[in-house]
């Protein structure tokens, strides 16, 4: 089975770097280091698994999938050979699409 490659856009950089630094101004860093490492295991999956993934509904597009891993929603692009993570947002929030 070949992997697929793994990128994150910067607007999935950004969302990670936000939930970190928001459970840091919390006074519980460590649930924000433990909830990013739950989400980076459920990215490192797609590699073997890209497909794993429901298609996104509002936008209707096959390539454009997301796995909901509570309280997050990891929403990414599959391309042949190649998984782009284009956002990492709370469950409860409206998706938006980075312009990219």
């Amino acid at each position: 089975m070949a992997h697929a490659a793994i990128t994150l856009a910067e607007s999935a950089l950004a969302d990670l770097e936000q939930m970190l630094a928001y459970y840091r101004d919390e006074g519980e860093p460590e649930i924000g280091r433990r909830l990013a490492t739950n989400v980076m295991s459920a990215i490192e999956n797609l590699a073997d698994y890209p497909d794993m993934g429901r298609v996104v509904p509002p936008f209707d597009q096959s390539n454009l999938r997301e796995l909901i891993r509570p309280p997050f929603r990891i929403v990414y692009r599959h391309d042949p050979g190649r998984v782009r993570i284009v956002r990492i947002w709370r469950t409860e929030r409206l998706l938006k699409l980075p312009d990219e």
